[in-house]
Formats: C-alpha cells, structure tokens, sequence
C-alpha cells in the first residue's frame, strides 16, 4: 500500500507550492528535494551546476531521491529532471502515488521567468526556446512516469492540492 505523493513536472508547474498545501491539507511530511541536495551538496544547486556540471547534480539526485522515497505519509516535491533518471522514478513508485503537474507553455513562461528563483537551465540567450526544448523532449519521460495528471494551468494552489485529494481517495492502492 502506497502511503506517499511524488511530484513531478517541469519547473514553474506548482510542484512546491502544491506540495506545500497537500502537506498541511493531509498532515503530512513535506520533502523538497532540491534543498536536500543541496545540503548533501554544501551549495547551491546553480553552484552545483557551474562547479560541478550536471552529471554531478543528477548523482546528487539518484542519492536524495532514494533517501526520499524510503519515507512514509511523505508528500515529495521533485526537481523537474527527476524523471531522466529511470531509477527515480522506479524508487518513488514503490512507496508513493507519481503525481505529473503539467501547464501550458504560456503558465510555464509567465512563473518561470518573473519569479527570483534561480534556474541554472535558464540562465541561456533565449530562455523561451530552452523552455519549449526541455519541455518537449521531457514530456515523453513526465507522462510515462505519472499515475495522476493534472494541468495546473488555470488553477490556483488550493484547488490543485484539492484535486489531487479527491484523485486520490479513488485509487485503491493508496491510503489518505
């Protein structure tokens, strides 16, 4: 019986500020991965990234996701790449529900490139087009991996925690 949440999409989708709610909503453990990594790290994921290339951030990942995944009534907000992984992915399912936030390229854009957070994959010419590549070739990975998918779009944070809620109480082999 699964008794956590994964959450999965690509940046600017809502995975930590839903995961955020759904946490307070049902009393559980909140786990983000991304500062884990950096913890294990002593640096920022965009130092990581500059210091170590991405090879060395994706390491990073397999390692905090495994710690992750062994949890119980935990809702995991993953990094957008978690997915690349196959052994992420693999370790999530075995104790959690993979939930895939998805939006719309214009959602993506907008939260992305106003926000202050810094993402090392954007910090290119042409951000908009970096997007739209990303998004495209990890869609395929994202959609294989989700057992629930909801497009965040055009819904604020409460209703998509809502969302997932009610989903949830209809699959058998998760317990609320």
């Amino acid at each position: 019986m699964k008794t956590s949440i994964a959450l999965i999409g690509f940046m600017g989708t809502g995975k930590t500020a839903v995961g955020k709610a759904l946490a307070e909503k049902l009393g559980r453990e909140f786990i983000e991965l991304d500062p884990l990594i950096e913890r294990k790290a002593g640096k920022t994921i965009p130092e990581i990234f500059r210091d170590d290339g991405e090879i060395a951030f994706r390491e990073l990942e397999i390692a905090v996701t495994k710690e992750a995944a062994g949890r119980k009534k935990a809702v995991i907000a993953c990094g957008g790449g978690v997915v690349l992984n196959k052994i992420n992915i693999d370790r999530l399912r075995e104790g959690a529900v993979i939930v895939y936030l998805t939006a719309s390229l214009e959602a993506i854009l907008g939260r992305t490139l106003s926000d202050d957070e810094e993402r090392p994959l954007l910090k290119v010419a042409d951000p908009t087009r970096t997007i739209k590549e990303l998004l495209e070739f990890r869609r395929p990975f994202y959609e294989r991996a989700a057992e629930i998918t909801i497009d965040t779009s055009n819904m604020d944070i409460e209703s998509v925690a809502s969302e997932i809620i009610n989903r949830l109480k209809e699959d058998e082999g998760f317990r609320l």
